[in-house]
Order: C-alpha cells, then sequence, then structure tokens
C-alpha cells in the first residue's frame, strides 16, 4: 500500500515544483492529477498531452522523479440537466480517459453527477426521501432515463481504452453511499466502481470498516481524508447541514486533515479493512482542511498515514 497526494490543493504550482514539493513531504510516492471540472486545477493538459509523444514524455517526468501517477480525476457533473454543463462534464471525462490510456493509468475518477426533476429543469435535484410520492416516482426516472443509460455508455467507452472508472460516493449526486454505487455497478458492469472516501462516510453515520467490506473489488482507489463531527451541533440539528463551509463553529461537521478527525485506531480498522477487501494500492491525500494551512495540514497526513501503512503484505501468514 502506498500514500499518494490529490494534487488539486496545489494547483497554482507547475508541474516541475509540484513534484519537488511532494518529494520534499516525503513518503509520498503516488500522484491523482486533476484534468479538469471540480475545484478546477488540472495539472494536466489533456490537449496537449493527446499527443502520444508529449504524453510519454510527461509520463516519463513521473517516473523519473519516483512516482507514479495513480489515477485522473475530473469531478464533475455529467447528468447536469443544463446541457451545455452535463456536455462538458463529458467532454472532460471523455479526454481524461483517452489520456489515461495514453499514460498508462487504469484509473479515471468523478462523480455519478445527479439530474434535475424532468427533462426541462435547470438544477440537480437530489432526492433523499421516498415521500411525498413525486419524489420516489422522480428518484426512479433519474435512475432509469439518466443514469443507467448514460453509464452504460460511457462504462463501454472506458472499458474500450483499457479504463476503470471510479465513482466518488457524494452526497449530492446519485451514488453517495455504498449501496447507491453497488446499484450502479449492478446496472452497467464492473467497469464502474468507486473512490472511496472516508470522510463521505463518516458524516452520514456510515461505519468505514463495514462500507468497505460491503463494497470490497467495488474499491478501484482511495481517498485520505477525515472528518470532524461536532457532537453537539449534530444532537441539536442532525447531520444534514447545509451551512456554508466557513460557518465552521455552527456546522454538525467540518472536512479534516487526517487524524485529525479519527484517531490512529479507527484509521488502522479502515487500512485493515481495505487489506481484507483486497484493496492494497493508494491512499490518495486530499486536503480540505479550513483549520490547517496547506502546508501544515499535508505534511501532518502524511507523518500521520506513515506510521500506519504497511510497505507491503506477508508472503503468507506467519502461523502456517
Amino acid at each position: 500500500m502506498k500514500i499518494g497526494l490529490f494534487t488539486t490543493v496545489l494547483g497554482s504550482l507547475g508541474v516541475r515544483d509540484l513534484i519537488a514539493k511532494v518529494k520534499a513531504l516525503g513518503h509520498v510516492e503516488a500522484l491523482e492529477l486533476g484534468t479538469g471540472g471540480w475545484p478546477g486545477h488540472a495539472h494536466v493538459d489533456v490537449h496537449a498531452l493527446a499527443d502520444p509523444a508529449r504524453a510519454r514524455q510527461f509520463g516519463q517526468m513521473i517516473a523519473d522523479a519516483g512516482l507514479s501517477i495513480s489515477a485522473l480525476s475530473c469531478h464533475s457533473n455529467p447528468l447536469h440537466p443544463d446541457a451545455t454543463v452535463a456536455r462538458e462534464a463529458d467532454e472532460v471525462f471523455r479526454r481524461s480517459v483517452r489520456l489515461a490510456a495514453q499514460l498508462d493509468v487504469s484509473v479515471v475518477i468523478t462523480f455519478s453527477g445527479c439530474p434535475g426533476d424532468a427533462d426541462n429543469a435547470k438544477h440537480p435535484n437530489w432526492i433523499t426521501t421516498p415521500w411525498p410520492p413525486e419524489y420516489l416516482e422522480t428518484l426512479e426516472w433519474q435512475w432509469t432515463e439518466k443514469a443507467v443509460p448514460y453509464w452504460t455508455d460511457t462504462a463501454h467507452f472506458a472499458a474500450d481504452h483499457g479504463v476503470r472508472v471510479a465513482l466518488e460516493p457524494h452526497p449530492g449526486f446519485l451514488v453517495y453511499n455504498p449501496e447507491t454505487a453497488l446499484r450502479l455497478r449492478d446496472a452497467v458492469g464492473d467497469t464502474i466502481g468507486v473512490n472511496f472516501d472516508p470522510s463521505h462516510m463518516y458524516w452520514q453515520g456510515i461505519d468505514v470498516p463495514t462500507a468497505i467490506g460491503v463494497l470490497g473489488p467495488a474499491i478501484f482507489h482511495v481517498h485520505a481524508e477525515d472528518v470532524l463531527l461536532d457532537r453537539g451541533n449534530i444532537a441539536a440539528n442532525g447531520v444534514l447541514d447545509a451551512k456554508s463551509y466557513r460557518q465552521m463553529r455552527g456546522r454538525s461537521w467540518l472536512f479534516r486533515s487526517v487524524g485529525w478527525g479519527h484517531d490512529e485506531v479507527e484509521w488502522k480498522r479502515t487500512i485493515s479493512a481495505l487489506r481484507l477487501a483486497g484493496y492494497d494500492s493508494v491512499l490518495s491525500i486530499e486536503h480540505e482542511d479550513a483549520l490547517l494551512s496547506i502546508d501544515e495540514g499535508l505534511q501532518q497526513a502524511v507523518t500521520f498515514l506513515s506510521r500506519l501503512v504497511p510497505a507491503e503484505p506477508p508472503a503468507e501468514p506467519w502461523w502456517t
């Protein structure tokens, strides 16, 4: 298992400066490179690297630094009811898949997306309750008329390029937990899996090791990000919280750097569950902690994980 970094947090740096920064952190062996979408900081020019020679040169630069590319990420909403927004999301995804094939990267990460409530809708409509009855009717329409057709076609496209699609379960989109992730995977095939981010599970009340066990081989990539749960605010208002992330004192939960929301015991449970599920790849640090600077948050996450992440699995159980 390796420690990696989702590079969009360092989006202001050019690629060579990014590599130098990552090497200075120590222990980081893999990069998850943004190619567009949210939050918009791309370290990869998908147009320029469409040229095979330039793609090989770029990949060699990463390899010469002793790093690998764990995934390309283009988080966006390809099911958006605004046709222009959906088309742009689809285009950046498909460019990312083509580039991944050029770079010999096996995983592209995005969101499942969320449609509106009708063909003429203007905004996405995330439904979280089956009642009043029109909610459930709309939810079924979103799945059968929008999500399954789109992802069936898109999964075939990715498979034709030798790429797997890791959809990140995230509230606000149709795929937001293990159940919805497996529903889509069952409908469109095993080219679709998940980018597992524990931070999106914790605040929903999901036990992370249990979720990992449920998903099993559907886990294609993993983010290392934490959440701090404010028990007082949750006791008063529950976990659903639409307040701005800037209103930190009043929120029920906050994104935190690894180790600032859950302790080593919990992260050991998570890493052990990943190994039991057959995942032995990259833990890609994602930094969205408003209480720590970028430099401090990344360094603390690297230091924390370096104490926990096993370098390699045993060849066989020691007791045999």
